[in-house]
């Protein structure tokens, strides 16, 4: 039975992100579920955000368009650290050729990418919007 599009891409994220020497030199680590101490020893972390998906299939191809939203967050004095992890979490996934097990990825793209100070005035948080085309298999 073949892997949900969904849940494998966000596998495939999870994987590209912790394996990448610039952003795993920078985080905590790279989280679905975030720990008591999602920190660790750095000022940093990357999460997963809300997802969804947008049925994008034609008559003989099942196919969708899946965003999934990267959250960062750090602790750092400014926005530098949030800034420097956007652009590397932008370079490890934008028009990259990362491929699925089980099902097919045609494109997967950063669409946008904000910075701001989360309500508690201290954390910086930002947020890298990703989309993917992926189609299933018959």
């Amino acid at each position: 039975m073949a892997e949900a599009p969904q849940t494998e891409l966000q596998k495939l994220v999870y994987d590209t992100l912790r394996l990448n020497s610039d952003i795993s030199g920078l985080v905590g680590g790279v989280y679905d579920n975030v720990p008591a101490d999602p920190f660790k020893t750095r000022t940093a972390y990357i999460s997963f955000g809300p997802s969804d998906t947008v049925e994008d299939g034609a008559d003989c191809v099942t196919s969708g368009l899946h965003t999934l939203q990267i959250d960062i967050w750090s602790k750092a004095v400014g926005q530098v650290e949030a800034k420097r992890l956007i652009h590397f979490v932008t370079k490890a996934l934008h028009l990259q050729d990362l491929l699925l097990t089980d099902n097919a990825l045609a494109e997967i793209m950063v669409e946008f990418s904000r910075v701001f100070t989360d309500s508690d005035g201290l954390t910086t948080h930002g947020i890298v919007s990703v989309t993917a085309s992926i189609q299933e298999p018959d």
